[in-house]
């Protein structure tokens, strides 16, 4: 069964733009229930948590390793240290625990 992928393509392609239209097409005033407006806020950070997550824990050679990489970013995000700052002491757990594991 081959089917032409261009159908797939137009298929997504209308699905993507009914999801993004319609609601600028039907919700013409201003939100004001407090807890849609509470979801609507958070909606952005739990889409990138949902997205970095599970690539975080297959990027490095096993869960440990990526776990602690993970608790060195929350924790030195925690005491408000920089972006760069962050990704590097993660980046520095990682290669730490891996070398560890390496040598024991």
């Amino acid at each position: 069964m081959s089917a032409n992928p261009w159908i797939y393509i137009l298929v997504m392609a209308g699905v993507t733009y009914l999801i993004r239209a319609l609601p600028l097409t039907l919700i013409r005033r201003e939100i004001r229930n407090p807890f849609l407006r509470s979801f609507l806020y958070y909606v952005p950070y739990v889409t990138l948590t949902a997205m970095t997550i599970p690539a975080i824990f297959s990027a490095t050679a096993n869960p440990l390793s990526a776990s602690v990489g993970l608790a060195a970013a929350l924790g030195l995000a925690y005491w408000g240290k920089s972006l760069l700052t962050t990704a590097a002491g993660a980046c520095l757990a990682v290669f730490a625990v891996e070398f560890l594991q390496k040598i024991l």
